[in-house]
């Protein structure tokens, strides 16, 4: 059986931090590096038949680039952390190459492609930011890599914010058949990264951590239930996924990207049916008022006794 999570360090190559491509067994369809830009060597990004979206995760981000039609420098204002709301992100080509500088770290979700489109920036002023279920199952999502809101071929990207306590990727869904107008075939990545919550004091000595789940379907076996850390990766070729959960005490963020053989860009999903009924439930209660997490202000602390 093909190895579907790893820890952080355990991708590592060419410099990055983390690679996932199709020379992992099993895999084809989407990729992801993540890299450290605060060493101020810089990360190229090749020509490779994959276009791609550039997103900061922590820090600002210079990218230098070419292609096809000419070349250019773009400026990506980033974010303190991932839980700061939606930085700048970039989509580059496939015939394009990269160069990318900056100060902090660095996500770039890849999917193999045929289609040539033009660079487009997307500025954080103007992503979508959703807050999507209600109850403990609020979270926050930014959808700026989704067909709704940004030109690509094969490519879906979003990032998601669970604050304490709150379960997310909820209830268990899948994606692995193709079924027009229902459910859409895509291979899926999850990046991710936990810290101290929002107006929590925590001693040096707390290790922020999340849960996450996945289990098998028709389309194949597959079994993930275990404890992420920031840098951590999970592959989902198949089967059903979630929850992710955050701890009490710590906070969880996620990266997706996803991608498929499908002709239609387009994410239908099919929920287990033995929990599916749970999105009912959501009518009868009021979204989580410490989303949606931005960089203005973060909510203030409190006790036990409150």
């Amino acid at each position: 059986m093909s190895q579907w999570f790893f820890a952080r360090g355990e991708l590592t190559a060419g410099g990055w931090e983390s690679v996932v491509d199709a020379s992992l067994d099993g895999w084809q369809h989407t990729g992801l590096r993540i890299g450290d830009l605060s060493t101020g060597d810089g990360l190229l990004l090749e020509q490779a038949g994959v276009e791609r979206m550039v997103v900061p995760l922590t820090g600002d981000v210079h990218i230098s680039w070419t292609d096809a039609d000419g070349g250019g420098e773009i400026d990506l204002a980033g974010r303190g952390s991932v839980f700061d709301g939606p930085p700048d992100v970039a989509y580059l080509g496939i015939s394009a190459t990269a160069t990318l500088t900056g100060s902090g770290r660095v996500a770039v979700a890849e999917a193999p492609a045929t289609e040539s489109l033009a660079v487009e920036v997307l500025r954080k002023a103007d992503i979508p930011v959703e807050i999507r279920g209600a109850g403990r199952s609020t979270r926050q999502v930014h959808n700026y890599g989704t067909p709704a809101g940004l030109h690509a071929q094969k490519l879906i990207v979003c990032e998601v914010i669970t604050p304490a306590e709150n379960w997310s990727s909820y209830p268990a869904h899948k994606h692995d058949e193709a079924k027009p107008g229902v459910e859409s075939r895509l291979e899926e990545i999850y990046y991710f990264e936990s810290d101290v919550s929002r107006g929590v004091d925590a001693p040096e000595a707390a290790e922020p951590f999340g849960m996450f789940a996945t289990y098998s379907s028709p389309a194949g076996e597959i079994d993930i239930s275990g404890i992420v850390r920031t840098g951590d990766i999970a592959l989902v070729p198949y089967g059903y996924h979630g929850p992710a959960v955050a701890a009490p005490g710590y906070d969880l963020y996620y990266l997706n990207v996803m991608a498929g053989p499908d002709p239609e860009r387009v994410w239908n999903i099919t929920d287990d049916p033995a929990h599916g009924w749970i999105r009912e439930v959501w009518a009868t209660q009021a979204p989580d008022p410490r989303l949606p997490y931005t960089a203005a202000a973060a909510p203030a602390a409190t006790t036990e006794s409150e």
